[in-house]
């Protein structure tokens, strides 16, 4: 069907999106086929090449359930280091400029944090146009360099990505926050309270459903019948330290009967590897990040799903992953600090266990005690989780509640037929 000529455009800027396996493109693209199923006309400018893998390549354009997507060249090298990174990064922002200044009648712009700054270039576009921009903050910057030790506080790097962030806070119409420690960091820098919002991702249900072990091919492809498996499934980062859990896999090396699966990719996915390698370790395995629609059978195909989140990155990243397994029915081994949003869920609910960082021993224990659980117990954590995801935490919930944040916001109108 043509578009009416009149109907405004919400354009969305995100060098990441589906079917890239990258959580925060697959959370824009649920955002973008919401708007469009409204009735507005959504188009994303995103990169043409893979986000963790560059080899990887997409079509230029594409329309997806009404979505229009057009992906740019020369706009990610990938994260092989910090300069192909930043290359990627500037040379994506400088298309988002212009696109943001020559596309013709747009309503809105909304943005994330891929990459990082994007938020300038809908600034860029709202003090030419004057049109309302939106933003959604999946993780803080330049606090994660800074926590990582990358970034000194008084840098001039430091200072810089802080004055950007202030000024991509003081003009965007709507703010979301994924937890109240982020929104308490948003909140230091710049008076946002009248305009944020605070929400949790949401899972990626169609691709997730909890499946008994007999009906997972991943784990027949994986030969863990009959194993009991500790899966971590996502981005392999220094924000989500893995070196606790692997300390104590060495503990579990003559067991055949366990299993520890590292799944996904990131800059720390060669760590685990050479570890793996160094320790000639049978019962560890690296595995890459499984396709969306062999989600449901990777996730389900665990017993436990371990959860990161390093001991300064409270409120500066939010490990989603915890949605998944959650909704697939799978108790929570979670490494990292009290208080945080997961150390919250865990409390509330009673899902799973908390190890401290560098408590290798309290690991082994926590590992332990699950593993000789009784299965029905087991089970019964499982299914508080996923009855906590069912109540308060669905896509439909979560999703269509930040469509309307988003519409009211940014003040949209969609054209009926």
């Amino acid at each position: 069907m043509a578009v009416p000529p009149s109907r405004k455009t919400l354009l969305i800027f995100s060098q990441t999106f589906v079917p890239d396996p990258a959580s925060v493109g697959q959370h824009m693209a649920d955002v973008a086929v919401e708007m469009a199923r409204r009735g507005y006309r959504v188009k994303v400018y995103t990169s043409a090449r893979g986000y963790d893998d560059p080899t990887v390549g997409y079509p230029k354009k594409q329309n997806l359930h009404g979505v229009e997507i057009r992906r740019l060249a020369l706009a990610s090298f990938g994260k092989k280091s910090i300069l192909t990174r930043v290359i990627g990064t500037a040379s994506f922002m400088v298309q988002c400029v212009f696109l943001g200044l020559f596309t013709p009648d747009v309503a809105g712009i909304f943005f994330s944090t891929s990459p990082p700054l994007i938020g300038i270039a809908a600034v860029i576009a709202r003090m030419f146009w004057g049109i309302p921009i939106a933003y959604w903050a999946m993780d803080l910057n330049p606090d994660q360099l800074i926590a990582m030790g990358k970034l000194r506080p008084g840098d001039a790097v430091a200072r810089l990505l802080e004055t950007a962030n202030r000024v991509i806070l003081n003009n965007s119409a709507l703010i979301v926050a994924l937890d109240r420690f982020m929104a308490s960091r948003l909140r230091q820098r710049a008076r946002v309270e009248h305009k944020m919002q605070v929400m949790p991702p949401w899972p990626h249900e169609e691709h997730l459903e909890p499946l008994a072990h007999q009906d997972k091919p991943f784990r027949d492809r994986h030969g863990l019948q009959g194993k009991f498996v500790v899966m971590y499934s996502g981005n392999h980062s220094p924000a989500n330290p893995l070196s606790t859990l692997l300390d104590a896999t060495l503990n579990f090396r003559d067991e055949d009967a366990i299993r520890f699966l590292f799944v996904g990719g990131g800059i720390g996915k060669k760590e685990v590897e050479r570890f793996i390698a160094e320790h000639q370790l049978k019962n560890v395995v690296s595995l890459p990040y499984q396709p969306l629609a062999d989600l449901r059978y990777s996730l389900s195909a665990a017993d436990v799903h371990v959860v990161s989140l390093g001991t300064e990155m409270v409120g500066i990243v939010h490990p989603c992953k915890i949605y998944g397994a959650m909704t697939v029915g799978r108790p929570i081994l979670y490494f990292g600090p009290r208080p945080s949003h997961i150390s919250d869920l865990l409390e509330e609910n009673a899902i799973g266990e908390n190890v401290s960082h560098g408590d290798v021993a309290g690991a082994i224990a926590a590992i332990d005690r699950l593993r000789k659980m009784p299965p029905n117990e087991r089970a019964r954590m499982g299914e508080t989780g996923r009855r906590v995801m069912s109540q308060r935490l669905t896509q439909k919930i979560l999703c269509g509640r930040f469509c309307d944040y988003l519409e009211k916001s940014l003040r949209l109108k969609p054209v009926l037929y």
